[in-house]
């Protein structure tokens, strides 16, 4: 399939990534265009301003969740319809997973895509030695095509015209020059960017004045013709239908113990009481501002698999959706939130008497403190017999993980990738009844199961897992069939 496409590297963090990916993302949809956004890595932050920009869901490419042979299938999916797919980087463009070479890198995901790139490099402190710099990322891996140079937080006429004498003897062609500004910076605090659905309105004037300095910056018209240069996909678009049917993907473990795709592998008929006017059972997934870390594929595997999704902002609504029958709480900013949280109480009891049921309910990060009994002393939902607090120390990274026993997201044996990425602690850090045996970077066990309840600070990304989405499912409409029967 072909799809115009670019990959927005950069040298190292804190180059302006986001700020130019954004602007272009903005610039482009303006113009008319349908504009598919994509990002590197596991960060939910930055995704959600790609939406803003653009209309569309920002979604993940990341190799080391997925694996690489998912990365242009998932692509390919995110971007139908779409004139233009834009890829922002993460980190600088050859790092990857620690230790792993080039895995999960700006650069292979760039290799799969078969994407050109452009380098946003920071010049605010050089001269010359940016052309340096650029021949050696452009001659580093020949697999990699670097195409063109964003030059960002110039500083001048005067230092634009050193740096654009510098780049005219490097063969990579300077494609933009965008001057210092922090009128359109975006607020920081401590795991990132402050998320859009906590300050949409600042959000969507940031996003409009970085299409402004992009359209007066950069060469637009050159950019579009470097994106229409790359060449077409072999591959097929992934399809969560095609996924749940399976049941699971190459690369994990087990099946999911449930007839995929339909709600009535559990026992539960269309129509049949307990489930929803369409015959299906209805899982509510949290949202709102407290809740922003999700993948847009676990809805639609949700939704293949044979559920209603219905959202949910646990911020403002006293009760779970009507009709509920399982349950997602995502990660996000509790933590920000614990005293709001905390004062909903008819919803934390709604919530409570859910897992009390023993509906499933499937919570990462998050959604695991928002389950404890308490977050910095604050009243939580009191599923879990954990406390939770913050603290300075930041847990981040990959890792492997298996499921020690059947539960209600993964039956036992299951094999997942995860990221971790938090400012907390729980105590004690996992039940007698854990959800996950961490084998890598090292041996623990972490998480929670009970009943029908599974919590975890693991993210895992269900595109490389979509049994635990059928399983979730499955355990939706069998909670369904048991309200049926008691009414």
């Amino acid at each position: 399939m072909s799809t115009p496409r670019l990959v927005i590297a950069a040298p190292a963090s804190g180059c302006g990534k986001t700020t130019v990916a954004t602007g272009l993302m903005a610039a482009f949809t303006e113009a008319g265009l349908a504009v598919s956004p994509h990002k590197v890595g596991p960060d939910y932050i930055d995704p959600g301003y790609h939406s803003l920009a653009t209309g569309r869901p920002g979604r993940n490419l990341d190799a080391y969740l997925c694996g690489p042979g998912r990365i242009a299938p998932l692509f390919l999916h995110g971007a139908a319809g779409a004139g233009l797919a834009l890829v922002e980087g993460v980190m600088g463009l050859f790092d990857g997973a620690s230790g792993l070479g080039e895995l999960s890198s700006t650069a292979q995901v760039a290799k799969v895509l078969r994407a050109p790139v452009v380098l946003v490099v920071d010049a605010s402190s050089q001269s010359r030695s940016v052309a340096a710099l650029v021949h050696g990322f452009a001659s580093w891996d020949p697999e990699v095509r670097l195409a063109g140079v964003i030059l960002n937080k110039v500083g001048s006429d005067r230092h634009e015209a050193l740096l654009r004498e510098a780049m005219g003897s490097s063969g990579v062609p300077v494609l933009g020059v965008l001057r210092r500004d922090g009128r359109a910076g975006t607020p920081s605090r401590h795991l990132g960017l402050v998320p859009v659905a906590e300050r949409r309105a600042e959000a969507v004037e940031s996003v409009r004045e970085l299409a402004a300095r992009v359209r007066a910056g950069c060469d637009l018209d050159a950019l579009l013709a470097l994106a229409r240069s790359a060449p077409e996909l072999p591959d097929a678009p992934w399809d969560p239908a095609a996924e749940v049917t399976a049941g699971t993907s190459p690369g994990t473990a087990g099946a999911s113990g449930a007839s995929p795709g339909t709600a009535g592998a559990s026992g539960a008929a269309p129509g049949e009481a307990g489930t929803t006017a369409s015959g299906r059972p209805l899982i509510a997934v949290a949202g709102g501002a407290a809740f922003t870390f999700s993948y847009t594929e676990h809805t639609e595997l949700l939704t293949a698999a044979g559920a209603d999704v219905v959202p949910f902002d646990p911020l403002r609504d006293e009760q779970l959706p009507p009709g509920t029958q399982g349950l997602v709480i995502g990660g996000g900013f509790p933590e920000v939130y614990a005293p709001e949280l905390s004062a909903n109480a008819p919803l934390r009891a709604a919530v409570a008497r859910l897992a009390a049921s023993g509906a499933p309910v499937a919570a990462e990060c998050a959604g695991l403190l928002y389950l404890s009994r308490a977050l910095d002393g604050k009243p939580m939902c009191g599923v879990l017999p954990a406390e939770a607090r913050m603290t300075e120390r930041l847990t981040l990274g990959y890792r492997e993980a298996v499921a020690l026993g059947d539960n209600a997201l993964a039956s036992a044996g299951t094999r997942v990738r995860g990221h971790e990425f938090h400012r907390t602690v729980l105590e004690p850090g996992a039940g007698p009844e854990p959800a996950w045996g961490v084998t890598h970077p090292a041996r623990r066990v972490e998480g929670f199961t009970a009943a029908g309840v599974h919590a975890s600070y693991l993210h895992v990304h269900w595109a490389a897992a979509p049994s635990l989405a059928v399983r979730l499912v499955a355990g939706a409409a069998r909670a369904a069939a048991v309200q049926g029967a008691a009414r």
